[in-house]
Order: C-alpha cells, then sequence, then structure tokens
C-alpha cells in the first residue's frame, strides 16, 4: 500500500521558517515524481512545489517562489519543503504527494497524484 507520511508542521510567526518533510511507508520514494499541495481554510487546495525524480525539474507556485525550496534526497528516501519568509497566508495544511512520470508543472497545476495525510502550518503572531 502506497503511503506518504508528513512531519514538521507546526505553529510560526510570520517572517519565520519551517522545514517539511515527507517519507514513505514501506517502499521507496525514487521511483515518484514528488510534489507539496495545501489547502488553506474555505479555500481549494494548490500545487505549491514539484520535482522530478531525480531532482533535476522543480515547479514553483508564484506565490512560493523565492521563499520555499524543494527538495529530495533518495538515499535518504526523504522529500524536503523549506518555507523561509511565511505569512499568514501560508497557513493551510499541507500535503505530500507523489505521481508516475509526471511533468513537474502539470503534476502541481492539476494536482495528480496521491497525496498523504497533511501536517498543519499555521503562520500567525
Amino acid at each position: 500500500q502506497v503511503q506518504f507520511v508528513e512531519s514538521g508542521g507546526g505553529l510560526v510567526q510570520p517572517g519565520g521558517s519551517l522545514r517539511l518533510s515527507c517519507t514513505a511507508s514501506g517502499f521507496t520514494l525514487d521511483r515518484y515524481d514528488m510534489g507539496w499541495f495545501r489547502q488553506a481554510p474555505g479555500k481549494e487546495r494548490e500545487g505549491v512545489s514539484c520535482i522530478s525524480r531525480n531532482g533535476g525539474s522543480r515547479y514553483y507556485a508564484d506565490s512560493v517562489k523565492g521563499r520555499f525550496t524543494i527538495s529530495r534526497d533518495n538515499a535518504k528516501n526523504m522529500v524536503y519543503l523549506q518555507m523561509n519568509g511565511l505569512k499568514p497566508e501560508d497557513t493551510g495544511v499541507y500535503y505530500c504527494a507523489g505521481d508516475y512520470n509526471a511533468n513537474v508543472q502539470a503534476m502541481c497545476v492539476q494536482l495528480r497524484g496521491l497525496a498523504g495525510q497533511g501536517t498543519q502550518v499555521t503562520v500567525s503572531s
């Protein structure tokens, strides 16, 4: 059974940083293109950032460019989202997702793939 497990969410003040982590339960991530989606209260889910299997291609939503960095370490079976300069509008549940043979932009824009249970990020003073 394919399952992605997120961690690293929490409460942070505006301007602060968090690093989200994602791993897989019972299988390796290196077969998947990976991404982070988020859903704010009362809003639709959106693709934040996606990365290809070898890390060579990355996509970022305009709202997070220059502030968030996606990375992966296939040897450790981990995917990360480093979030700097957090804003209240970044608040939401963040989901790790994986897809096969995906164009990373399409994966993020179309919300393709299987997502985990999510981790809550709250940006508030």
